[in-house]
């Protein structure tokens, strides 16, 4: 993923800074996305589901609302309003140099702006939210205890979470004034739902009446132990994961052809936590997974290892062979399963010192059917014939250039 500065003008004529985050190949789509009013667009979860939707080829503009972040003007200032039309302006500026957002991402009251101006970003086909309230005016209960002192001298500094924010009082009447429903019901675009149970700021019970007052096709995802933020790496993780499957279904992101020479595409590998081992794979244009190691060699074992994905390769390629030879033979095989063990552990083997070891990958292959034993024993001798298996037991070669940053 690359990841760019870009300004564009809010509602009242300043300056607000975004950053668009854009795949390394051929950017299909545009999302925008709107963070919670008292955050800033580059938190975790923000960053999270940018990176994951770039893998699927999908570029996100996420931007600082007026007065916050590193944008011009004061939030005392602003309504809930002129934040709707702050993501007006953002859609506009998108469109107007060729981005025009398919998909719409608005976290807590964001959220709530994302779906009040969802109606009017015509190039819009799906929206999700992350901890939105129903009632925006609900968010004023988590600073209540300023109301009077708000009222009195016009705004007040109130602490949302571990932020603290000046809130004006033409925000307070204006967000207590505003209603979804009917902008959630006239939606007309697929819309999922997230929301984790245990939010204290927004309650899971504004997700229920999102979703009931949406018309279908819409989707609820729980965020299980998720905080308003999602602030743990493993709930950004799990809600990016959820989003760019889901979106997948929705937007016109169809495939580029592949490169001349290469079949499959290109097997992209980009690091996802610089912190830990956590990487993002994309295969060609059409599949995406992880890869990690186990938490005893320091990964957060969000995806098999390295030598895990090369058992599964072996053990897919071992399976579809015998599939192939079974069915043009037309055998009576009626199911192929294929374990795969390796005995050699990527962490180790890239530890200094570590000294010379033979790999050894050793396969169980279990064939259900009425085959007699001279069939079974022909389909062992296939398993061998695995392209995969070719490839590991002799020796290739591996080409590697670097190339510019």
């Amino acid at each position: 993923m690359t990841s760019r500065k870009v300004t564009f003008t809010g509602h009242d004529g300043q300056t607000l800074a975004a950053r668009l985050d854009e795949p390394q190949g051929e950017t299909r789509s545009y999302a925008l996305f709107a963070h919670c009013f008292t955050c800033g667009k580059d938190i975790a979860a923000a960053r999270r589901i940018s990176q994951r939707l770039a893998i699927l080829g999908i570029g996100v503009l996420r931007f600082d609302f007026t007065g916050l972040g590193h944008s011009e003007g004061e939030f005392a200032n602003t309504t809930f309003s002129s934040n709707v039309e702050d993501l007006r302006r953002a859609a506009a500026w998108m469109a107007d140099q060729g981005m025009a957002p398919q998909l719409l991402i608005g976290h807590s009251l964001g959220g709530a702006a994302i779906l009040k101006a969802a109606g009017d970003i015509a190039s819009a086909r799906a929206v999700v939210t992350i901890g939105a309230p129903f009632d925006p005016g609900h968010v004023t209960q988590n600073f209540a205890g300023a109301l009077d002192r708000i009222e009195a001298d016009g705004a007040a500094e109130v602490q949302l979470g571990a932020q603290k924010i000046r809130i004006g009082q033409a925000f307070v009447e204006d967000v207590a004034a505003s209603q979804l429903e009917k902008a959630i019901h006239d939606l007309k675009k697929p819309l999922m739902v997230l929301h984790a149970p245990r939010d204290t700021v927004v309650g899971i019970d504004n997700a229920t009446q999102i979703f009931r007052a949406a018309l279908h096709p819409k989707s609820f995802v729980s965020l299980d132990k998720s905080d308003h933020l999602v602030t743990e790496p493993e709930d950004a993780e799990y809600a990016a994961s959820v989003i760019s499957a889901w979106a997948q279904h929705y937007l016109n992101i169809a495939p580029p052809p592949p490169p001349p020479g290469v079949p499959e595409g290109v097997t992209r590998v980009s690091e996802a936590d610089p912190k830990g081992f956590l990487q993002d794979i994309s295969i060609g244009d059409a599949h995406n997974l992880t890869a990690d190691e186990p938490e005893s060699y320091g990964g957060t074992n969000r995806g098999p290892s390295p030598y895990g994905l090369l058992a599964a390769g072996l053990g897919a390629c071992t399976s579809m062979t015998i599939r192939m030879y079974a069915r043009r033979k037309e055998w009576p095989l009626e199911h192929v399963e294929v374990d795969v063990t390796h005995d050699k552990v990527h962490a180790q083997d890239a530890a200094p010192g570590a000294g010379d070891r033979a790999d050894r990958f050793t396969r169980h292959i279990r064939l259900e059917g009425d085959l007699n034993a001279d069939q079974r024993q022909r389909l062992l001798e296939i398993a061998d014939k695995c392209p995969v298996h070719k490839t590991l037991e002799h020796s290739s070669t591996i080409v590697t250039e670097l190339i510019g940053a």
